[in-house]
């Protein structure tokens, strides 16, 4: 039988079967609460997670200055509440390159060992983030797709400034092709892939495997982070009030990336890199409603520029962080499914 999500707390239970009865109540009572509609940059915001927005600038509003320890803390709980329940075949804990990784294998896998397999970087800033807030889509990627997902981890700042959390990136994806057969993976199918931070480094990872003649077969970039220097219309019109905003940016900057000048290193702007003609295949998905919209985008022109197969997906109506919110609602599960099955197409 499928294993089920992580074990969370009662009070966890509760909020998230509150949130997802609100989202899922009639249509009326759902104007009610969200509001008129959101038309921004000609672009019309998901009525479902307008509605969560809503509600969680009346019920907890996000404090972009607690402690780290408890920004982190707050970061589980509230993946858990979006992130719901979610089936697949088999999870495995296990140590990649002397840091603690999460196998999802899902019921139907599209092959036989060996297979594809797509290693996956979780978002945060670089600050915040860890295998159990993505627990819940790392699960639906892979038992939608039938492609297994390994999560990985990395250090995370302040404590581990950069380029820490590259290096162990890079890393964690030479482990696993050195040890592609223990994973019942084919080396010629792994992919890589992130979201937001976790994008960041996913490119970064498919830069370095072609500059070193690693092979990679695929990578998918979800809103990823490509410009520490950003100044984009994005930025100015999404800054504040859809989720991720100004200040935590700011704040992971401080954090991550202390020296200013470092902030214009090609290992953290991607867009400043060099891009090899042979690198590995892309699907850049950004969010209409996210300040890191343009700098995604831009990220996907330079490929397709270079030569690269870029694939570039905007998602008009949805916001920074949608990968998380796979339990509630349906806009943001909607959008991760069709990135499984893109997955599925990619290395299946």
């Amino acid at each position: 039988m499928p294993l089920l999500s992580l074990v969370v707390s009662p009070r966890t239970a509760v909020e998230s079967r509150a949130l997802r009865a609100a989202m899922s109540a009639p249509s009326w009572a759902r104007r009610l609460i969200a509001g008129r509609p959101v038309m921004i940059d000609g672009q019309t915001l998901a009525p479902d997670l307008q509605m969560m927005l809503r509600l969680q600038a009346i019920a907890r509003p996000r404090d972009e200055e607690v402690p780290i320890a408890m920004m982190r803390s707050n970061m589980v709980r509230e993946a858990a509440i979006v992130g719901g329940q979610q089936s697949i075949g088999e999870v495995r804990e296990l140590v990649v390159g002397g840091r603690p990784a999460r196998h999802y294998l899902p019921s139907e896998p599209v092959s036989s060992d060996p297979g594809p397999l797509l290693v996956y970087f979780h978002g945060g800033g670089w600050i915040e983030g860890d295998l159990d807030t993505h627990d819940a889509p790392c699960r639906r990627l892979a038992e939608r797709s039938g492609v297994p997902v390994l999560a990985l981890t990395y250090r995370l700042a302040p404590e581990h400034p950069f380029p820490a959390a590259h290096d162990d990136a890079e890393a964690g994806f030479r482990w696993v092709v050195d040890h592609a057969a223990e994973l019942g993976a084919d080396p010629q199918r792994i992919g890589v892939g992130g979201d937001s931070a976790g994008g960041n480094l996913a490119a970064g990872v498919a830069l370095a495997a072609a500059r070193d003649g690693v092979p990679l077969a695929w990578q998918v970039l979800l809103y990823p982070c490509t410009d520490l220097e950003r100044d984009t219309q994005s930025l100015r019109l999404f800054g504040e009030g859809f989720y991720l905003t100004t200040a935590f940016m700011d704040r992971a900057n401080d954090y991550y990336v202390p020296r200013p000048e470092d902030r214009r290193d090609p290992r953290v702007s991607i867009v400043r890199a060099e891009i090899p003609s042979d690198l590995a295949p892309a699907y850049v998905v950004t969010a209409g409603f996210d300040p890191l919209r343009d700098e995604g985008e831009t990220y996907a022109r330079m490929l397709a520029d270079a030569g690269v197969t870029v694939e570039l997906q905007r998602c008009t109506g949805l916001i920074h962080g949608f990968v998380n919110i796979v339990g509630v609602g349906s806009s943001s599960r909607a959008a991760v499914d069709d990135v499984a099955d893109r997955l599925r197409t990619a290395l299946g």
